[in-house]
């Protein structure tokens, strides 16, 4: 399981879409079950993609940078390539979803 937790919002919205390159944005908890479960597969699909930066971000009521995004469901992982969503996941369960979305914030857009 991964050492890395979740953590309080420290970026805004406009922030993030200015973020350059491939980010994967995982929103979550550190006590949900959900997101416990789905740690060892985005663990092992993110180690093959070094190139993608992997922000933890803790979401709950009235966490503006979750809401931008409508967040319902942890966890949800919001894929971005220069700013912009080309992708999401929500409560991810299959290895193969995961690397199908890694594969595409990856690709040349």
């Amino acid at each position: 399981m991964t050492d890395e937790f979740y953590v309080p919002e420290t970026l805004t919205r406009a922030e993030v879409d200015a973020l350059a390159g491939a980010s994967v944005i995982e929103f979550g908890t550190n006590w949900c079950g959900h997101c416990k479960a789905a740690q060892p597969l985005i663990d092992k699909v993110i180690a093959d993609y070094s190139q993608v930066r992997r922000l933890k971000i803790e979401d709950g009521s009235g966490r503006r940078l979750g809401r931008s995004f409508n967040v319902k469901l942890w966890p949800t992982l919001v894929f971005m390539r220069d700013g912009q969503e080309v992708g999401r996941l929500v409560r991810p369960t299959r290895v193969g979803d995961i690397e199908e979305a890694f594969e595409g914030v990856v690709r040349e857009g």
